[in-house]
């Protein structure tokens, strides 16, 4: 197979991780004959400081003419720091978002026995979490008009808005997930006093009828918030609007010990865009101490989704499981004696590659 890449590195760690990411896709190409075109754009503050633009037509232009995009981290301090800023990187990310038509966010869950230690919750209740979260990524409040203050700047509003067609295409998503998985998806809304949340839970609802071999479970996202902490392992697919599901998935980001362990996929029609979910985290860029593991499993997942090559998203899967096994780990998930970026990197590759030769031969 033969297919372009757009890497967008970002700022931060972002460089730092995309650069594991790519040795572990390189060596997928060398083991499995696929060759990856690599070209890179830019992205959030370095973006900024090159064109002025956090997302530049030059970038937006790459990452359609391109199979599949991954994706580092957007922030940085002087620009946090500074109230006055007219232009911010994170305005690049939701522009990406919006003009390459990415509607769905999939964030997998998933928990590693070797490190079930490190969650802030007790050990039998992460065992064996596996769920998935759909979450719809261009609607919904933070893009809903009209928004702002009043005259006076004494009161501020932001409309929350949403159609059928919307909710419909993520919704069609979350059932083939689950059809996948253990065929049941939970419907996170707010129903008892939002007119929004009465049509996601319409619309879902009808959707659902067609396919009675699916459980559909309806859960306000109060009760949900607490269940994600109290038995995370009853959900198998969430699926729920974008407020709600930036701060749930947030939440459910704990259960493994460290946000440098979770991958996510920005999906639209045309475009598809992988991420790690953790942010810039400018404390540590360049110091080679930052846990590549979501960037590697986000290409796992591109693998997977925007190739359909199983095989080979099975296998970073299953060196990035042997790694953690082995204590190859960065110094969040690892105290004493930690390894570089470098070092995990190197490792998952390298046992991509043993891997793979010893299935061969057998």
């Amino acid at each position: 197979m033969r297919a372009q890449l757009a890497i967008l590195p970002g700022d931060g760690i972002g460089p730092e991780v995309i650069n594991q990411a790519i040795k572990v896709i390189t060596a997928i190409g060398e083991t499995f004959s696929h060759q990856f075109i690599i070209k890179n754009g830019l992205v959030g503050a370095v973006a900024i400081d090159e064109t002025g633009d956090p997302f530049p037509q030059e970038t937006e232009a790459l990452c359609r003419q391109s199979d599949a995009i991954l994706f580092g981290a957007i922030g940085h301090p002087k620009y946090d720091l500074d109230p006055k800023a007219k232009v911010r990187p994170e305005q690049g990310l939701l522009r990406m978002r919006q003009q390459l038509g990415l509607f769905a966010n999939i964030r997998p869950v998933k928990s590693y026995s070797a490190l079930s230690h490190m969650s802030p919750l007790k050990e039998d209740r992460v065992a064996g979490v596996d769920f998935e979260v759909y979450r719809e990524l261009t609607g919904g409040i933070y893009f809903g008009k009209p928004r702002g203050r009043s005259e006076d700047g004494q009161t501020a509003f932001d409309t929350c808005v949403y159609n059928r067609e919307e909710i419909l295409r993520l919704t069609e998503l979350a059932f083939n997930a689950a059809k996948r998985r253990r065929g049941k998806v939970t419907l996170v809304d707010k129903a008892n006093v939002l007119a929004t949340s009465r049509l996601w839970r319409e619309v879902v609802t009808e959707y659902a009828e067609q396919f009675p071999e699916i459980e559909l479970d309806l859960m306000y996202v109060d009760n949900a918030a607490m269940k994600l902490i109290q038995q995370p392992g009853h959900f198998d697919v969430v699926l729920t609007e974008n407020m709600f599901g930036d701060i749930l998935t947030d939440e459910a980001s704990v259960i493994t010990g460290s946000l440098g362990l979770l991958p996510s996929a920005s999906v639209g029609k045309e475009n598809a865009l992988y991420e790690p979910i953790h942010g810039s985290y400018p404390e540590v860029a360049g110091m080679n101490k930052a846990n590549p593991l979501a960037a590697i499993l986000s290409a796992a997942l591109m693998l997977e989704n925007s190739f359909g090559l199983s095989e080979e998203s099975k296998a970073i899967q299953d060196a990035v499981i042997k790694t953690i096994e082995e204590g190859c780990l960065t110094e969040d998930l690892k105290s004493e004696k930690p390894n570089t970026t470098d070092q995990v990197g190197d490792r998952i590759s390298e046992l991509i590659k043993i891997n793979t030769l010893a299935e061969s031969k057998q």
